[in-house]
């Protein structure tokens, strides 16, 4: 389990595009559960959509990147790295993610080599699958 705290120092994001509360369960380099406690207050909900607030898929995945950089970036070797966005496969948006919902983060690494990391992610609310798919990063030097 990580704190906010430990997430920050994990992790550059700071607000508005910090959008991991704390992690739930971690096994470094494997797997990550985290947390996103999604609010009326987030910038984004000021204009997606004023009458009928739903979080950006976009921002879905974001979250479920900055989840799986988690599992990684706790690994002694990539201490003062930053993990960047490399691809985006076949997700797959089931269900909408509104104010007041809690948004839980789910990544497995399947795939870690040359500095290139491949996790299959899945973001959901109340156990009902909000999108689904896998993601690509590479850890660079920050």
């Amino acid at each position: 389990m990580l704190t906010n705290k430990e997430v920050r120092e994990l992790l550059p994001h700071r607000y508005p595009f910090l959008l991991v509360d704390k992690v739930i369960e971690l096994e470094p380099g494997k797997k990550v559960v985290a947390i996103k406690n999604v609010s009326i207050n987030e910038p984004f909900f000021q204009g997606h959509f004023p009458e009928y607030p739903i979080m950006p898929g976009v921002l879905i995945v974001e979250a479920l990147a900055q989840a799986a950089g988690i599992a990684v970036a706790v690994l002694e070797e990539n201490k003062g790295k930053l993990g960047v966005f490399a691809g985006i496969e076949a997700m797959k948006f089931k269900n909408q993610v509104m104010p007041g919902d809690v948004l839980t983060l789910e990544a497995e690494i399947i795939m870690s080599k040359l500095g290139v990391t491949k996790a299959k992610v899945k973001a959901s609310v109340d156990g009902k699958v909000a999108a689904e798919g896998e993601i690509k990063f590479a850890m660079t030097k920050a």
